[in-house]
């Protein structure tokens, strides 16, 4: 995909991957509408592109939200083109260990749901048109598993299960997708678990860091830029992950005999 001239949405842009993801697409000559449930952050984003040079818009909202999920598809429509690429970027930790109902529901919204609702409002134009591409910003999580959380684990496994569905299903439509499984990145969120008080979580966080080096979310975004110019699926800005991936898939008995060790030691630490 040549990117200079198109429309996207990045929600989850106030902040870390979604910011440097909209801040790459920019610098790419990428007409940009970031979202945010936190609307100065998501302002302050599209601010510094158009001071960089770049067009850009923000609007407060929830990517959960299917009428906010349309307000950004309609801020992009009239401010630029309709929308070319959609990143699904926002997402949450969710609840340590196993949750309840209503942490369940919080996180497959999210990391999950928002998704959906997305490409439900998106596809019948992309078909229409024979192009368009949506990104998938998931987690290694979603190929390997998540220590500590279980909400986070299952709804990165599902974002991967439905990037996947969509990419087969579309394809041949001229639709593109790509989805984005990083290890360990500098965020904000990853510095709110390392700080939480909750063992689950800090157990969680512990593996991400000592399985891999922990990247900045620019390096994510470098990655990802790269994958939706080229039309690649799975993106890994980690290399090592690939690796423990076929580990996984080699024998599974034993990648979960050793995710067990893992967890053993980190707990005795």
């Amino acid at each position: 995909m040549d990117l200079h001239g198109k429309a996207a949405v990045v929600t989850g842009g106030a902040s870390g991957i979604g910011q440097a993801l909209a801040y790459a697409l920019a610098a790419d000559g990428v007409r940009v509408v970031v979202g945010d449930l936190d609307e100065a952050g998501a302002h302050a984003t599209a601010t510094s592109i158009r001071e960089s040079g770049g067009q850009a818009m923000a609007l407060r909202a929830d990517a959960a939200d299917t009428e906010d999920i349309e307000g950004l598809l309609t801020l992009a429509a009239s401010e630029f083109d309709p929308v070319d690429i959609y990143v699904a970027n926002a997402g949450v930790m969710g609840a340590p260990s196993l949750g309840g109902e209503a942490d369940w529901d919080f996180v497959l919204n999210v990391n999950l749901r928002a998704h959906i609702r997305a490409a439900r409002l998106l596809i019948p134009h992309w078909q229409s048109t024979g192009s368009g591409y949506f990104v998938s910003v998931a987690s290694a999580a979603g190929l390997l598993t998540t220590l500590g959380a279980a909400g986070y684990s299952v709804s990165k496994h599902a974002a991967v299960g439905f990037a996947e569905w969509l990419a087969i299903t579309y394809g041949d439509d001229g639709i593109g997708v790509s989805c984005v499984c990083p290890l360990g990145v500098e965020t904000q969120m990853m510095q709110t678990i390392r700080e939480t008080d909750d063992p689950d979580a800090r157990l969680g966080a512990s593996s991400i860091e000592q399985s891999a080096g922990v990247i900045s979310a620019a390096d994510v975004a470098a990655a990802t830029i790269e994958a939706v110019r080229s039309g690649t699926f799975m993106v890994m800005p980690h290399p090592e992950l690939l690796e423990m991936y076929r580990h996984k898939g080699a024998d599974y008995d034993r990648w979960i005999d050793g995710m067990r060790r893992y967890q053993r030691t980190l707990r005795q630490r």
